[in-house]
């Protein structure tokens, strides 16, 4: 049984701790079978569009958008993304991807869509009846955004693209994706960049490949020829795209912290149970002071990690709208940290740690993403260093 003591701290009020409670008993009804029939199945597709149409079907999609288009809230809450991201990684990490990515793929749409895109596509989203998508990385752009090559030419009202896209989650079963392209020229940089909301059924938008990776989750290279958009469909101003990823990305690098966390905590109870259980020399291990010591250091990152991930939470909900140096902690400590966490849950355990389909085996291919995806640890450093640097 996960620590849950956490809920307790001032971060969070009453409903927050209700909303944890409730997707906790939800999802150990609905998920406990998700992980060995998802590697299993040779139709992830599927498993993953029935995985968002039952978290849209229970409500818990309704934290991804605000209340006006469907949502639970006024506002997208950064804690109550985080508390579903922490609790649905615990106990099922494709459900946890899902959750995300619905969020991901709309927020930008919610802070910077014109009325008539919020009203189009967030009500689907919160519903589970609309999957979305996040299309920033290309084969020579990942940390690097201001080297986007992917190009949106204005021809009168709309917008002519062209380029590739690669580790696109969701990419060939999303609905539509949060496109970010070049509308200036290269020597701008950042400040040349435009996003779209583009469907996924717009003509010359073409699934190029699809890419298999650790952990069984969709994901794909996207290749734009001629796709046809109309201008209606941007986001904020034109050369804003820079400014709407980074918005969107301060929003969610704390939940990637939250997904790290529940995944931490998930191989903490693995090696605690196993340790209580498994004896060796006559005693149980957990007897044995050096499996005490990592049992104590795995207990220490997860606090530390949760420390970190919600007070990121709270200032982005209670403090202000950019908060890049406390989320680039948060998802710096605690991605390291699960990774330290299940990696010494595998040694915990022995030989059963390493058995294909155990649950801290799969552990140990889902964390291992996190350290990548939405800025690097590396880069997470470059942005705590500069902010520190400025208020020195």
């Amino acid at each position: 049984m996960a620590d849950r003591s956490f809920l307790d701290w001032p971060f969070f009020d009453d409903s927050q701790r209700q909303f944890a409670r409730e997707l906790d008993a939800w999802a150990a009804r609905e998920l406990g079978h998700l992980e060995a029939e998802a590697e299993a199945d040779a139709d992830l597709d599927a498993t993953c569009r029935a995985l968002v149409q039952r978290l849209g079907q229970a409500g818990w999609l309704r934290a991804s958008v605000p209340a006006a288009y469907g949502g639970a809230l006024a506002t997208l809450s950064v804690r109550q993304l985080c508390l579903a991201r922490e609790t649905l990684a615990r106990h099922a990490g494709l459900a946890d991807f899902a959750f995300a990515m619905q969020g991901l793929g709309s927020a930008s749409i919610a802070l910077f869509g014109a009325e008539a895109l919020k009203q189009r596509y967030l009500p689907a989203v919160a519903a589970g009846t609309h999957i979305a998508a996040f299309a920033m990385t290309e084969p020579d752009a990942g940390s690097d955004v201001a080297a986007l090559a992917t190009t949106a030419r204005r021809e009168a009202d709309t917008y002519l693209i062209n380029g590739d896209k690669t580790f696109i989650s969701n990419g060939g079963l999303a609905d539509h994706y949060v496109l970010f392209a070049r509308t200036g020229t290269p020597e701008q940089g950042a400040r040349g960049l435009s996003a779209f909301g583009v469907d996924a059924t717009t003509p010359g938008l073409h699934v190029a490949e699809r890419i298999t990776v650790s952990a069984p989750h969709p994901l794909a290279r996207l290749r734009f020829e001629g796709c046809r958009v109309p201008a209606s469909q941007r986001l904020g101003q034109e050369g804003d795209g820079f400014k709407i990823a980074m918005a969107t990305l301060d929003l969610f690098r704390p939940t990637v912290g939250a997904a790290a966390l529940g995944f931490a905590r998930r191989a903490l109870d693995e090696a605690l149970a196993w340790a209580t259980r498994r004896r060796a020399f006559g005693q149980p291990i957990a007897e044995f002071q050096l499996v005490q010591a990592k049992l104590a250091d795995m207990a220490t990152d997860v606090d530390a990690s949760a420390l970190l991930v919600y007070r990121a939470a709270w200032a982005r909900d209670c403090q202000a709208d950019r908060v890049s140096r406390e989320a680039a902690m948060a998802k710096l400590f605690a991605t390291e940290a699960a990774q330290r966490t299940v990696d010494a849950a595998i040694q915990v355990l022995g030989g059963r740690g390493v058995i294909s389909g155990a649950p801290v085996e799969r552990l140990y291919r889902e964390v291992r993403a996190l350290r990548i995806y939405e800025g690097t640890s590396e880069i997470q450093r470059l942005v705590i260093a500069r902010q520190a640097l400025a208020a020195s």
